[in-house]
């Protein structure tokens, strides 16, 4: 059994909802990152969802797109962001890990060195934005022969098809983007997320993660009473982004942020 489904198993049995935040890794500058993962752990994360530096971030708004391209400036790349995570591995063993990026700089790497290395590392899966599932036999079957996980989107335009297709190959979890649009777009109607998850769970055995559209404490705790897990991204990574001429402050600011959003979704269900 993966560390993230692990993670997901504790969770249950305690009732509780995954908190799943999402950094650039590399932003603003590479030594920033593992002290960030770090302390967000110690503030309540459970799963660490860490953006791979892409110059095409066609998934992703403004914020993170500037995100990546400050990291992109200091020169950090996919086998960077592998020592990052070996570097986090070094003190913690347990806390998931979930690379988030494109194909292109693993079809560099290549993919079996990707999934190799990646394993070494101690990554534990991967959310590849631009791989539908149609394509990605290849990747599957490499990556799950070193154990690791492969996350899938899943839209509110997806169709029950697409759904059931999709639960028949992702591991981990699947994350719901909960708003038409990119990173950090629009704002979240919980109502419709439930209904949309509940016809997600009906074809799909896996943990359901939200995400999109999750800005602070009232909204995680609102997408915690429906989803199993609530994914924040760019109300993170604008923190930083306002902190990146100081970026000693970025831990302790990111962490105060998530333990808001901790006792939040732990209220809430």
């Amino acid at each position: 059994m993966s560390r993230i489904a692990q993670r997901f198993e504790q969770l249950k049995a305690q009732g509780r909802t995954a908190l799943v935040p999402f950094v650039t890794a590399g932003d603003p500058g590479p030594a920033t990152t593992v002290p960030l993962m770090h302390a967000m752990v110690a503030a309540g994360a459970d799963i660490i969802e860490l953006g791979v530096p892409f110059s095409d971030p066609m998934a992703d708004g403004p914020v993170i797109q500037r995100a990546t391209e400050r990291a992109l400036a200091q020169g950090v790349r996919l086998a960077d962001v592998l020592e990052m995570v070996r570097a986090f591995r070094k003190r913690d063993s347990e806390t998931p890990v979930v690379l988030m990026g494109y194909l292109n700089p693993i079809e560099i790497m290549g993919y079996a060195a990707f999934a190799e290395r990646a394993q070494a590392a101690g990554v534990d899966g991967a959310l590849i934005v631009d791989v539908p599932p149609e394509e990605g036999h290849e990747l599957v079957t490499t990556l799950k022969a070193q154990g690791l996980d492969l996350v899938y989107l899943l839209a509110p335009t997806s169709t029950d098809d697409r759904i059931k297709r999709i639960g028949g190959v992702a591991s981990g979890f699947v994350y719901y983007v909960s708003v038409k649009g990119v990173t950090g777009a629009a704002n979240l109607d919980t109502a419709d997320v439930a209904e949309h998850l509940a016809r997600i769970r009906s074809a799909v055995e896996l943990p359901v993660g939200v995400g999109f559209g999750i800005r602070d404490a009232e909204t995680a705790a609102r997408v915690a009473e429906v989803a199993d897990a609530v994914i924040v991204g760019s109300a993170i990574v604008g923190r930083i982004e306002a902190l990146a001429e100081t970026p000693e402050r970025i831990p302790e600011t990111v962490a105060a942020f998530l333990a808001e959003l901790r006792t939040a979704i732990d209220g809430a269900r």
